[in-house]
């Protein structure tokens, strides 16, 4: 059995316009323990926010840690399953040789995602999961935040 604490993280991300203001929400539960956490910024994508969710809150973690991490976003999930260490491995070019779009946050991912031990839980947004609804408040708050300061 592991020594590492085990903790279950749902994130989000949300975007007023596609690009327009957004902001990310994270939802984390260890044992008894809750934490949330939110984001947001000016100018920025969807795709943007749903990384920085994941980023924010894996960084949040003091310590390596199990997680179970649920997304649902298939760009996140596909990403660090799936692409990322092509992208690597071609020096952060796609298939095509473009540039890889958010570069820096998938980097900041990779990162965090290497110091902890991650399970990937894919849910469907806005169908009632409760962990993915608290996550979306979340996101939504951090885009009122923002735009209370603009």
């Amino acid at each position: 059995m592991s020594e590492r604490p085990t903790v279950e993280m749902w994130t989000d991300g949300a975007c007023k316009g596609n690009p327009g203001v957004g902001g990310w929400g994270a939802w984390m539960r260890y044992g008894a323990h809750e934490r949330e956490l939110f984001g947001g910024e000016i100018l920025t994508t969807n795709n943007r926010m749903e990384l920085t969710a994941v980023i924010e809150g894996l960084r949040a973690l003091t310590k390596p840690c199990d997680v179970t991490l649920h997304v649902d976003s298939t760009y996140v999930m596909n990403g660090v399953t799936k692409w990322v260490a092509g992208w690597k491995r071609n020096g952060w070019r796609t298939g095509d040789k473009k540039p890889v779009k958010n570069q820096e946050l998938w980097e900041a991912l990779d990162a965090e995602v290497a110091r902890h031990t991650v399970r990937w839980v894919w849910v469907k947004g806005h169908a009632g999961d409760p962990g993915n609804e608290r996550a979306d408040q979340l996101a939504n708050r951090g885009v009122e935040q923002v735009r209370s300061r603009a």
